[in-house]
């Protein structure tokens, strides 16, 4: 049985059934809309507003395209010349926002938790989506990596999936690791730098590892993560050269891992730091499969949040 969804800020505690209702419902997306070549009419009438405090390209590009291929009204938020520059709060921003009668919105914030703040302060039935809080969550993130996954191994109990790189600072590896546990993924296996883990207690469930050599052997899915540099201090951030050479994505460590191993990424690349060249443009990269299912994930979530 499914859970209905009013909002969309985490995949922690998702049930197995509505995350693959939702990976179903992506699909069933893809195909009604012709791979994008056809919009729908699901979503006419409604209005999704775009409210991100951080850069992005992919997530914010992806949602706006979600939203009008579903064929609703799309607002994006210019942060730069907006009432917070001169010293409105969030809340009364949100206020605001919900009197032009807004369906839903879709935010990106530097400070953890702020899609659920915004759910508790809604005065309004907006729906609220997490496009990704500081390090806490980045829930479309997490289901477009386990479709993509499933496109090519739906196996979950039998895989073994590794997380290589900034996990400390990562909302992307905590929504993975929630999407994949509910899945039921045999093995999560998280490595990088000391510094760099998450706390030994997050994820009693996930094997750490500073060794990348050890921890690629036998992988079915190698998922790199940049060094966000963003939320690190100047004292933690490593030596690039250095940081390749013991967990840069190379040919030779990719032939460690189980033939076949699919290689992700969700981007920014950060090219001869965390991943080689021919390991991202090579023939088991799934980087660009995952930017095209994020925008049917994203209709998935939009439809079911927002479909009469």
């Amino acid at each position: 049985m499914t859970t209905h969804l009013r909002h969309l800020t985490t995949l922690e505690n998702l049930p197995r059934a509505t995350i693959e209702h939702l990976l179903d419902r992506a699909i069933a997306m893809r195909d009604a809309c012709a791979h994008g070549t056809r919009k729908l009419d699901l979503l006419t009438g409604r209005t999704v507003l775009n409210l991100f405090f951080e850069p992005s390209t992919r997530t914010r590009t992806s949602f706006e395209l979600a939203a009008r291929r579903l064929g609703a009204d799309v607002v994006n938020f210019n942060i730069g010349v907006s009432s917070t520059t001169k010293g409105e709060t969030l809340y009364d921003t949100l206020h605001t926002l919900e009197a032009m009668h807004l369906d839903a919105i879709v935010v990106r914030h530097k400070v953890d938790g702020t899609p659920d703040e915004l759910v508790r302060n809604a005065m309004s039935g907006v729906s609220i989506v997490n496009a990704g809080d500081g390090h806490h969550a980045h829930p479309t993130q997490g289901l477009l990596d386990a479709l993509t996954i499933r496109q090519h191994r739906p196996d979950f109990e039998n895989l073994t999936v590794t997380i290589c790189g900034d996990i400390r600072h990562s909302r992307v590896a905590r929504s993975d690791v929630h999407a994949l546990t509910a899945l039921g993924v045999k093995a999560i296996r998280f490595c990088g730098p000391a510094g760099l883990l998450p706390d030994a207690d997050e994820f009693p469930q996930v094997q750490c590892s500073e060794d990348f050599d050890a921890a690629i052997a036998g992988a079915d899915v190698a998922i790199m993560l940049r060094l966000q540099k963003e939320r690190m201090a100047a004292t933690e951030l490593p030596d690039e050269a250095a940081y390749f050479q013991h967990y840069g994505l190379d040919p030779r460590r990719l032939a460690r891992a189980d033939r076949g191993c699919l290689v992700m990424h969700p981007g920014p690349l950060n090219r001869g730091i965390e991943i080689a060249d021919e390991v991202a443009d090579g023939p088991q990269s799934r980087v660009l499969e995952q930017v095209a299912n994020g925008v049917f994930v994203r209709m998935a979530v939009l439809g079911e949040l927002l479909a009469r």
